[in-house]
């Protein structure tokens, strides 16, 4: 009896295999089905293939899944599906190294032999060229579209929830809802494009092993410059002349007084060759750069620099010799919370009764209000809670007749207080009323202060300018129907 040929490819029989024009093809196929990485590969290429394709096909159909959608569609699934292409030639290459260990098998080549006089083998070669090509495309519109999702307000707002939501909630109420995040953070370029993305895996892995510190400290020291950013909208060469502000308030009486204040804001500019008013500071030909601590709040030193090149030198004597950052003065040294700005309490309260959106007629409504929310709740669900009974409890105690007869009014006064607690206070993240101070102004932190003070001085004795008409002309200070409103608009 003749014997039966095995079915069993020794490894001389595979390297000769691989000189018969297609079957190199087959053979490359057998490389990758009988080892166990490829196999590994092929099913991770395929499952996030068919992944990519029908969230993206969903996506289009106007299935809204939020920003991790975005996330698992064109940052997780192409990384998989890469890695699942990768492993399918590291596989193959490993088998055939281990045929090349086995009896008889030295013949056999490490890495596959395409004769391409054979039309079956050029054949099969486009159909490779053209899998690959689908691939490039596949892997470079997941890329653009993975860009287009890091740098979008919803991935940078809601993807780490917990952690942005002080500064996303503060965003959507800012005059910046409109402008990316990217926009400002990181601006137009390669570079900073780069550096982000850099910075940005730290933030994961610190997110990912809750390694942030709580509240998120401020200023950002790696910020891009804001004559890079901020002013690409915001031209500093731009006149604005004087502006007139109407701000109301209301007095912790029984009647919610309201009061007005009305002051005719210098902004300035640059008008011919000089600038003036607030805006003088950014006067392209003014040079001003200062000493101060980390958080920009203890300023030690500030150096005068005149378009004739003369130097002044202002200085606190209390101030640390040595230490501390020097820095430019640009745009944020003022505008320190552009679009992520937490209000105070009054402030709230006072726009809340300005608006109708507590009614002002309730009793003593804006000096309870204040009381109630000027405190630390454990959550907001909490906060809402308290502020609802405690409001409602003063009233029963104080004003039975009203507590009934306007039992609405009180309910959305204290939902009203509860929404803005809830948009300024954080207490996950231990931001509190006074967490962030805005650099605008001095009423609420020193601003203007920090270096229009008594402390600063040259050698001489010179003071920095403390005189309040060059900011502002006050028209009205809290005063009740004042008669310049009536000028102003009879």
């Amino acid at each position: 009896m003749m014997p039966q040929p095995s079915s069993r490819i020794t490894g001389r029989d595979h390297g000769q295999f691989l000189n018969k024009g297609p079957i190199v093809f087959k053979n490359f196929l057998t490389s990758i089905t009988r080892n166990g990485i490829s196999l590994i590969g092929t099913g991770l290429a395929i499952a996030g293939l068919v992944l990519i394709v029908s969230l993206f096909v969903m996506e289009q159909l106007g299935f809204e899944g939020g920003p991790y959608l975005g996330i698992l569609t064109y940052l997780i699934l192409p990384m998989i599906f890469v890695t699942g292409l990768i492993l399918i030639p590291v596989g193959a290459v490993l088998y055939r190294r281990n045929l090349r260990r086995r009896p008889g098998g030295e013949s056999t080549p490490l890495l596959p032999i395409f004769d391409l006089n054979k039309t079956k083998t050029r054949r099969w070669m486009m159909i490779f060229v053209g899998a690959t090509m689908v691939n490039i495309v596949i892997v470079a519109g997941a890329t653009y579209k993975g860009v287009e999702v890091m740098e979008s307000v919803e991935f940078c707002g809601m993807a780490c929830h917990a952690v942005m939501q002080p500064e996303h909630t503060a965003y959507q109420r800012s005059s910046h809802s409109r402008v990316s995040c990217a926009e400002c953070h990181i601006g137009p370029g390669a570079d900073w494009f780069v550096k982000s993305k850099l910075d940005g895996a730290w933030q994961l892995v610190a997110v990912t092993f809750d390694l942030y510190p709580r509240p998120i400290p401020t200023p950002l020291h790696d910020l891009r410059p804001a004559r890079e950013t901020c002013e690409q909208c915001h031209w500093p060469t731009r006149f604005v002349g004087d502006t007139l502000k109407i701000k109301k308030h209301y007095e912790e009486d029984e009647a919610n007084t309201e009061l007005t204040t009305a002051l005719l804001l210098r902004v300035g500019g640059e008008a011919g060759k000089k600038s003036s008013g607030i805006h003088w500071h950014v006067d392209p030909g003014v040079a001003i750069r200062y000493r101060s601590d980390e958080t920009r709040e203890e300023i030690y030193e500030v150096e005068y620099t005149d378009e004739d090149g003369a130097v002044k030198l202002f200085a606190d004597r209390k101030a640390p010799e040595e230490g501390g950052i020097w820095r430019d003065m640009d745009c944020v040294d003022c505008h320190n919370r552009p679009s992520h700005n937490y209000k105070a309490p009054d402030f709230e309260i006072d726009v809340a009764l300005r608006d109708g959106l507590i009614d002002r007629t309730l009793p003593y409504v804006k000096k309870e209000g204040l009381r109630i929310i000027d405190a630390e709740y454990a959550s907001h669900e909490e906060a809402r809670e308290v502020i609802t009974t405690e409001l409602t409890k003063y009233y029963a105690e104080n004003y039975p007749d009203l507590a009934t007869d306007r039992a609405d009014d009180i309910r959305n006064a204290a939902t009203v207080l509860g929404d803005i607690y809830s948009v300024n206070v954080f207490p996950h993240m231990k931001v509190w009323w006074n967490t962030y101070p805005e650099h605008i102004g001095h009423e609420r932190s020193e601003g203007c202060f920090r270096c229009h003070g008594k402390r600063l001085r040259t050698a001489e004795r010179e003071q920095i300018s403390r005189d309040c008409d060059v900011c502002h002309s006050i028209l009205a200070e809290r005063e009740v129907d004042p008669a310049i409103i009536t000028q102003l608009n009879p």
